[in-house]
């Protein structure tokens, strides 16, 4: 538990006494902090969405690198075939065999030396061309892979900052509210959900049912949300797929004003980091942090930095 007491420190000598943070002071820090752990969340979910593209990435390489592997056999076979032909002729080359003898067809000969002599080359080149793509298929996979690994270390250590801050925060709360989660308290919500046509009322509908379930660290249901989590569930419930990643979300989403606002659009707050769905009347219904539970709240919980439209 956060330390109420006052506590000492010598300042010139002398001894100076500091009051333990009022109640007004621990809830401004409790918000900081809530805000800081969501900004955490936040990071780890569009890690998780890297690593996710990242392993679809490798995937592609991997398997791009059998044709290419075949397509490097078959040149190597005809470039050895090149080198055999030249060793075996020794002097005794093409040329010397098309045009020895009479002039008769000595132009065509000559012709289909030249011939002989761009399917070579044509060959050469296919070769060195196909050993880089090789080269760089493998280079590229193995980049991939070792980024791979270093998102994954990322996760990690996101996940326990995560940890390590959320038991301070819980502390503050359990010395302002006796509590370090509001455990509930704020209850399932018991009023009419409003009937909106559509996949937009799916979304609505589903979120209204999320209120009361607690914040979860990169949560995205069915027992407990983050911001992103829950409206990319919602939609997901009306069949669209949006990111686990509230930047993300922004991105996918069509941007439209707030006059434009209709049940259904998600309002972003803080550059990005957090999201909620809006569900009319000015109001919304979001994740709001650690300790806290889902809610139907105003819109106006602090200003918004822009609107998005699921397309």
């Amino acid at each position: 538990m956060v330390a109420m007491t006052a506590f000492a420190i010598t300042v010139s000598g002398g001894t100076a006494a500091h009051a333990a943070p009022t109640e007004k002071e621990l809830k401004k820090k409790i918000e900081v902090a809530s805000e800081k752990l969501e900004d955490i969340s936040e990071q780890f979910n569009k890690v998780r969405l890297d690593i996710k593209k990242t392993k679809a990435d490798s995937v592609k390489l991997e398997a791009s690198l059998k044709p290419a592997q075949a397509a490097l056999d078959e040149a190597k076979a005809k470039v050895g075939t090149i080198a055999t032909t030249e060793y075996m002729q020794g002097r005794t080359g093409p040329l010397t065999v098309i045009v020895s003898g009479d002039s008769e067809n000595l132009m065509e000969r000559l012709a289909f030396l030249e011939q002989i002599q761009r399917t070579n080359q044509q060959d050469i080149d296919t070769f060195s061309e196909t050993t880089q793509s090789f080269a760089d298929r493998k280079a590229a996979l193995a980049s991939t892979l070792k980024k791979q690994q270093a998102q994954s270390t990322e996760l990690a250590a996101t996940e326990k900052k995560y940890k390590t801050d959320l038991a301070d925060l819980y502390e503050m709360r359990e010395t302002v509210y006796g509590s370090p989660t509001e455990g509930g308290s704020g209850g399932s919500y018991t009023g009419k959900i409003p009937t909106i046509a559509g996949s937009a009322g799916v979304a609505v509908t589903f979120a209204f049912k999320q209120i009361g379930k607690p914040y979860g660290f990169g949560d995205a249901g069915p027992s407990s949300y983050d911001c992103s989590g829950l409206t990319s569930r919602s939609w997901q419930e009306a069949g669209k797929s949006l990111p686990h990643n509230a930047a993300a979300q922004y991105s996918a989403t069509a941007r439209i004003s707030k006059a434009d606002l209709k049940p259904g659009d998600l309002v972003f707050y803080r550059n990005n980091a957090h999201v909620a769905i809006y569900v009319g009347g000015g109001m919304i219904i979001d994740a709001p942090s650690a300790g806290r539970d889902v809610l139907h709240r105003t819109m106006n919980i602090m200003t918004p930095n822009g609107y998005g439209r699921v397309k």
